[in-house]
């Protein structure tokens, strides 16, 4: 898709702002989970360290919320995107917005072309949906892999990692050291408490850009070939990897060594 083609894919009009509509609701504890995250972020850019901390975006709704306090704070906390050449077009277009608004540097990490050539060539475009094996190989490759790199020389990154998100995150701390000893990085998790109804309450209340594919019912958005709509009553993250065992939903990004 060519960039005039891409920066056509506007940002979501008002009166189609279904996930606003549908989901902005804050807890009772609000105002005080805001503070807190304020406070960890600052926290986070003064963390010490030669490299100093990063933002993991995947430019999903929690992502874009840290993004616009990381920017409304005026924090020197630069901000990456993993583009794993098989994003949706419109994850793609607020990439290029992002990039073009944001006052917190915007960096761009692609897997090796190289590699991936050679996965699609030996095993199929189609790959992922064979095996768990096969799936995770696509992720190490376009997703870890990247993210190595990502996160080279650096001290610590933030995530948008929240503990309603699914049993495997019910734990999340608003900061994680488990990966100091044997990565050297603090991660921090500054919206690990809230819900879902605060995410866009904050999104509505701040006029913040947001991926248009969660008006069309994609809470969680990834890969375009690993992702789908849900239904209503279905789990928050039961469109990434739908056909595989819920035990597995994790791409690796995130998952704690045993």
């Amino acid at each position: 898709m060519t960039a005039s083609a891409i920066s056509s894919l506007s940002a979501p009009a008002g009166g189609a702002r279904q996930a606003i509509k549908a989901n902005a609701r804050p807890s009772s504890g609000f105002d005080a989970k805001l503070e807190a995250t304020r406070a960890l972020l600052v926290q986070a850019a003064a963390h010490p360290g030669a490299g100093g901390v990063t933002q993991a975006s995947s430019l999903g709704a929690e992502d874009v919320v840290i993004t616009h306090l990381i920017n409304a704070l005026a924090l020197d906390i630069p901000v990456f995107v993993l583009e794993t050449g098989a994003l949706h077009r419109e994850t793609l277009a607020l990439l290029e917005r992002t990039e073009a608004t944001s006052r917190a540097p915007v960096r761009v990490y692609h897997p090796q072309h190289e590699q991936v050539i050679e996965f699609v060539r030996r095993e199929g475009q189609d790959a992922m949906y064979r095996s768990l094996e096969l799936r995770k190989q696509c992720c190490g490759i376009r997703k870890m892999e990247p993210l190595a790199r990502a996160l080279a020389g650096r001290s610590g990154w933030i995530t948008g990692l929240r503990r309603e998100q699914s049993n495997a995150r019910a734990d999340v701390p608003a900061v994680d050291t488990s990966e100091v000893a044997s990565k050297g990085l603090t991660k921090f998790n500054p919206l690990a408490d809230w819900t879902w109804g605060d995410v866009w309450h904050y999104i509505a209340h701040h006029d913040v850009d947001y991926n248009p594919l969660h008006d069309q019912f994609f809470p969680s958005v990834g890969c375009a070939p690993c992702t789908r709509a849900i239904s209503l009553g279905e789990d928050f993250r039961a469109g990434r990897w739908w056909w595989e065992d819920e035990a597995a939903k994790e791409c690796g990004l995130h998952v704690k060594a045993a």
